[in-house]
C-alpha cells in the first residue's frame, strides 16, 4: 500500500536537546572503525585547531532520524517497518560537531515517492546549537520494500 503523500512537508520538533559528550563520540568512532585521533583524544583535537573532540561525519545519525519518529510510527502514514531498509544518508556541514555541543533539530518529511514496487521516504533534519548556530543538515532516505505493490 502506498505511503500517505499528505505527510510530505510535515515538520517535527524534537522534545529535548541532544548533549554531545566525548564518551559518545569515542564510542561512535569505535563502532564505525574510525581511528582518527581527533575523535578520540582531546589533545590531538586541540592540536588540530578544534576546541574539543570532533565527532565523525556520520555521527548525527545517532539522533537526527528520531525527530521524525512520531511520523514514522503514525498509522496514517502507512509505513510497514517489517519491510524497511536503509536507502541513503548524507550530511551537509556548516561546522563540525564537538564534544560539549548541545544540539536541537527539526525534521521534515521532504519526499515520498514510488520507485518500482518500493516506497521511498526522505527526512531532512536541520541541526543547530541551542543558541541557534547552524551545524549541519542531514538527509535520510528509507525504503519500504514492496510497499507500492
Amino acid at each position: 500500500m502506498p505511503l500517505n503523500r499528505e505527510f510530505v512537508g510535515r515538520t517535527y520538533k524534537q522534545s529535548a536537546s541532544y548533549e554531545v559528550s566525548r564518551v559518545k563520540i569515542r564510542e561512535f568512532a569505535a563502532a564505525i572503525g574510525d581511528t582518527n585521533p581527533i575523535s578520540r583524544d582531546q589533545e590531538a583535537a586541540r592540536e588540530a585547531g578544534h576546541p574539543d573532540v570532533v565527532a565523525p561525519p556520520t555521527f548525527p545519525i545517532v539522533f537526527s532520524l528520531s525527530g521524525a519518529g512520531e511520523a514514522l510510527v503514525d498509522p496514517e502514514l502507512g509505513l510497514n517497518f517489517a519491510m524497511v531498509v536503509h536507502g541513503e544518508q548524507r550530511f551537509e556541514y556548516i561546522r563540525p560537531i564537538y564534544a560539549g555541543d548541545e544540539l536541537v533539530y527539526d525534521s521534515t518529511i521532504t519526499d515520498i515517492r514510488t520507485v518500482g514496487r518500493n516506497e521511498m521516504l526522505t527526512v531532512r533534519s536541520d541541526v543547530t546549537t541551542v543558541a541557534g548556530e547552524p551545524v549541519c543538515t542531514t538527509y535520510n532516505t528509507i525504503v519500504e520494500r514492496g510497499g507500492a505493490a
